[in-house]
């Protein structure tokens, strides 16, 4: 049986430019490189989708992928659950195939991403709209050595998605976007203390 354990560490550190520098200098291995990342949920006019459990999904990173998910079946402790998903070549025109069929955005969700492997941990740079991050992920004697090796044993630790963070920021700052947008957080100035 695969092991589905996640185990992680996140971050807040604004400096990621100093951090690539140190994880360069510690002999990390860049893994991906800088990359954009753009995924965005569609509802239907009734928004009925997501009560349902169905995803129709629009990601983009190095590739275009149109995503189909209905909700999951449970049968003798086993969750069976219909996936599709396409490959599509422009997601501007697949957008407007989608707004043409009746579908509209429902959620976006932005950030750039570089990933790195040290000492047996990924080590990934997300610079997401409201700040930088850092999330290490091993097994956690490996996180704890690397955390030491990188210098970020005092950092604090953050056990929120990125989407509860944000949830929190909004409410910290009084922000009414729906959207976790690079445009819907500009010129917004997120001190560290909106997190907590």
């Amino acid at each position: 049986m695969t092991d589905t354990t996640e185990t992680e560490v996140k971050l807040h550190y604004p400096d990621l430019v100093g951090m690539q520098t140190r994880l360069e200098a510690a002999g990390a291995e860049l893994i991906v490189p800088r990359v954009f990342e753009r995924n965005v949920r569609y509802e239907n006019a009734e928004k009925t989708l997501s009560p349902r459990g169905i995803v129709l999904r629009l990601r983009e990173d190095n590739h275009v992928r149109l995503t189909y998910k209905e909700g999951g079946k449970l049968e003798d402790g086993v969750v069976s659950r219909f996936e599709a998903e396409v490959e599509v070549s422009d997601f501007g025109v697949m957008q407007t195939i989608l707004g043409k069929l009746g579908y509209a955005p429902y959620l976006i969700y932005e950030k750039y991403r570089m990933t790195y492997m040290l000492d047996g941990a990924e080590v990934v740079l997300d610079e997401m709209p409201y700040g930088n991050f850092i999330e290490i992920e091993g097994d956690k004697d490996t996180i704890e050595r690397v955390m030491t090796r990188l210098g970020l044993q005092g950092a604090r630790r953050y056990t929120q998605s990125y989407i509860v963070l944000f949830q929190i920021v909004k409410a910290r700052l009084g922000l009414t976007c729906h959207d976790l947008t690079f445009a819907n957080f500009e010129g917004v100035d997120v001190p560290e203390s909106a997190f907590a």
